[in-house]
């Protein structure tokens, strides 16, 4: 055997290995497949079965996904893909291992503009990119294009410019601005980067704590995490030295802030399709709706639920961006090969 066919084979033989594992699906089950840590949707899942009686098996797959499902084919397991990120959501779409559904309680509970048009994902939360302030700055409003202004230089800290949460507001920066706008806007941020871009969203609370920077971008759901945490904790400490602030864009008509999201989609092969979209049906219901914002400190995306409290009072209700997601998710490529080609990570 030449070492030119050798991965050849055993990719072979590993789909085959998978394939023959694959365990048989009981009526009364649904098996999904998840990106998420098991720990933060367990709740929603138990009270799906509580209420249904059926069985849902969790498998977490933490990197793979979609080359998983692949691999698996039609005698795929998965009747539920679920994670995180509108473009790990739509390069399953994408990827061809998704179905689309129709059903009047998603489309009635989910806005348009939060889930695809021909029914092939839906948005389960939301989370804000929202502004992290020192406690003593007198901001009270903020556009996503200040970040650039000199007067900030020196002052900002934000996590890698080629993070999904990164690359998806770079690429609704893009949708809303243009390419050239946006790339000027970038090099404007980099200058005014206070440390490398670098660590995650609760660093810049622990960094603007530590006066390193002023102001940074973060996601609104570490805010409840941070706030929540034990008194004298470090993690309640940074979440103590913030005001959060909901940006817009300074080309946004209409307003509201950006947000990315949680998501799900049916599996193109999915053995209980009935099962999994009365899951999904389940999950935008407003009793889920009240557990997402209670569990995880997400948005709900669902009107009329109640934010969990931290969030209410330290961030409030939120309008959200109305551009689509897939106009977003279109511009994913360049705004990643924007962060290189300003080196913006480096």
């Amino acid at each position: 055997m030449t070492r030119r066919y050798a991965p050849t084979l055993i990719c072979a033989a590993a789909t085959a290995l998978v394939a023959a594992a694959l365990p048989a699906h009981a009526n009364g089950e649904l098996t999904v497949y998840t990106t998420r840590e098991p720990g933060l949707i367990q709740p929603l899942l138990s009270a799906f079965s509580a209420q249904t009686q059926i069985k849902v098996n969790t498998v977490f797959v933490k990197d793979g996904l979609l080359e998983r499902v692949k691999a698996e084919g039609a005698r795929s397991p998965a009747d539920v893909l679920m994670t995180v990120d509108i473009g790990n959501l739509m390069d399953l779409v994408d990827g061809g291992v998704t179905q689309p559904v129709k059903s009047a309680a998603l489309e009635s509970a989910i806005p348009a503009n939060l889930r695809g048009a021909d029914g092939q994902w839906f948005s389960l939360s939301m989370r804000a990119r929202v502004l992290y302030a020192d406690k003593s700055s007198k901001l009270t409003t903020f556009r996503y294009e200040d970040l650039a202004l000199p007067q900030y230089k020196g002052k900002v800290c934000i996590r890698a410019g080629q993070h999904p949460y990164n690359t998806a507001l770079i690429a609704a920066m893009i949708a809303h601005d243009g390419e050239a706008q946006t790339e000027q806007w970038l090099r404007g941020v980099k200058a005014n980067l206070a440390r490398k871009a670098t660590g995650g969203d609760r660093d810049v609370a622990r960094d603007i704590l530590g006066g390193i920077c002023d102001i940074g971008i973060a996601n609104s759901y570490y805010v409840g995490q941070m706030k929540a945490s034990k008194p004298g904790t470090d993690a309640r400490k940074w979440g103590d030295a913030i005001n959060v602030i909901k940006p817009t864009f300074a080309n946004s008509k209409s307003g509201g802030t950006h947000v990315n999201i949680s998501g799900a989609a049916v599996a193109k092969n999915a053995p209980q399709r009935a099962n999994a979209v009365r899951l999904l049906e389940f999950l935008v219901s407003e009793p889920a709706q009240v557990l997402y914002a209670q569990a995880n400190y997400e948005y709900p995306v669902r009107k009329g639920v109640a934010l969990d409290p931290i969030i209410g009072e330290s961030i409030g209700v939120l309008k959200v961006d109305p551009l689509p997601l897939t106009e977003i998710a279109k511009y994913r490529k360049q705004a990643s090969a924007l962060v290189d080609k300003v080196g913006f990570d480096q």
